[in-house]
């Protein structure tokens, strides 16, 4: 026979009310939760020596990785700092200097100019290179227009100026703010300034050319996400544009906040490319610095093929400089499928040089390679005839022989191609 349980009592509603728990004590558990995953002592709360040293091993091994990568000294120790986590911060100031001391060795590569090289180029720079207008150019000039149709219109208007006293003289203030800026948030009468229909006349008041890096960069952003295609491309061409190719010029490489608000600009592509690159490629004094600086920019970026088609076109047809031929090998990279118009306007770029007696830069050799590799499938036989004629005419010890086997050992785009390839249906009748 089983076990026959105990019979439990029978407690009315007037004892569960007054004594719900009846009589029994709650027992108290003797589980105790632990709060450190890593603790191994017992109730210490100490990590134990092996774990202990391993921790340290991998923090030394890092920081030695760390500083391999960014450098040794003081540059390196911050930068370790700064990935291991440490919880200290340092002034403004200073951590933005360490940040771009830290990124301008990363975005892009050391540029080291043959003078050989050099001088070869030079022929192909123009000796009167295009006159460079700012937006303060642009803006004295509208200014001017102005006050001759009034006077014009109206021969006893006095003169006055364009925008109210006190707009002038708040964002006079504001481009005091924005000389000094250097992180956090921007003042809301900047953010307002792209909603308005006379928004170059109150840019101008701010005095973009004295802005620092930092608030470039924070510009660029507002600008390039709030205005259209033809505004944003006024704005890169009239305050972006000559910012970075002075930046350059004076310090012999690029400010990472200036780098950086290429890029964002190079969200819009139709606007980067007809304010910063085309009239880079138009002026005819676009130096190498300035190609492969702006060339990095094309090659971490994503862009449309469509943009880049056309940015293509137009560069063939320009004048060559030895820019043109970096940045037709950077866009060549891309492995765009491109209209057969762009790729014989490509070719006739090439052809060109048939008839010019000086020395090609390595520059130009490279490009051709490039577009040899990358298209020589897209090439009419007659147009690869002309190339090959090409080689004989410019030659490179080393990159010639290459170009001329790579048109060799190709088909050509009007070859007709054989039934095997196409797929001719099987008769499974027999």
């Amino acid at each position: 026979m089983g076990k026959i349980k105990g019979e439990k009592k029978h407690r009315g509603l007037a004892d569960e009310l007054l004594n719900p728990l009846g009589g029994q004590e709650v027992k108290k558990t003797s589980r105790v939760k632990q709060t450190g995953a890593l603790r191994e002592d017992g109730d210490s709360g100490f990590v134990g020596d092996k774990l202990s040293s391993k921790i340290l091993q991998q923090a030394r091994e890092q920081q030695d990785q760390l500083e391999d990568e960014f450098g040794a000294g003081k540059k390196g120790a911050r930068t370790g700092k700064k990935f291991l986590g440490a919880s200290k911060r340092e002034d403004d100031d200073e951590s933005c200097s360490e940040e771009e001391d830290f990124q301008e060795d990363q975005f892009y590569e050391e540029i080291k100019i043959d003078k050989g090289d050099e001088a070869i180029l030079e022929n192909f720079m123009s000796d009167e290179p295009r006159e460079r207008r700012t937006l303060a150019d642009i803006i004295m000039e509208k200014i001017n227009e102005k006050k001759t149709e009034i006077q014009s219109q109206i021969s006893d208007a006095p003169e006055g100026p364009v925008l109210d006293e006190k707009i002038v003289s708040v964002y006079n203030c504001l481009g005091e703010i924005l000389s000094k800026y250097r992180a956090g948030k921007l003042p809301k009468a900047f953010k307002v300034i792209p909603a308005l229909t006379n928004w170059e006349e109150v840019l101008h008041c701010t005095q973009p050319d004295t802005w620092t890096a930092a608030a470039m960069f924070q510009a660029t952003r507002l600008f390039a996400s709030n205005l259209n295609v033809k505004m944003a491309q006024r704005f890169f061409n009239l305050v972006l544009y000559p910012r970075v190719r002075d930046d350059i010029a004076e310090y012999k490489r690029l400010n990472y906040h200036l780098y950086m608000a290429l890029k964002k600009a190079l969200f819009k592509p139709a606007a980067f490319f007809k304010g910063i690159l085309l009239p880079l490629c138009e002026s005819k004094s676009c130096s190498l610095r300035e190609a492969v600086i702006i060339g990095s920019v094309l090659a971490k970026t994503s862009i449309p093929v469509l943009h880049s088609a056309a940015v293509m076109l137009k560069i063939a047809e320009m004048d060559y400089t030895g820019a043109n031929s970096i940045f037709l090998r950077i866009l060549l990279d891309k492995k765009y499928a491109l209209p057969f118009r762009v790729i014989d306007a490509l070719v006739y770029h090439f052809l060109r040089f048939q008839t010019d007696n000086r020395e090609l830069p390595v520059l130009w050799h490279q490009a051709f390679l490039t577009f040899v590799q990358r298209y020589k499938g897209d090439i009419a036989s007659e147009q690869k005839e002309a190339l090959l004629e090409l080689c004989k005419k410019h030659q490179h010890y080393q990159i010639t022989a290459e170009v001329r086997r790579e048109l060799i050992h190709s088909k050509s785009r009007d070859e007709e191609i054989p039934s095997e390839a196409v797929g001719v249906p099987m008769n499974f009748d027999d």
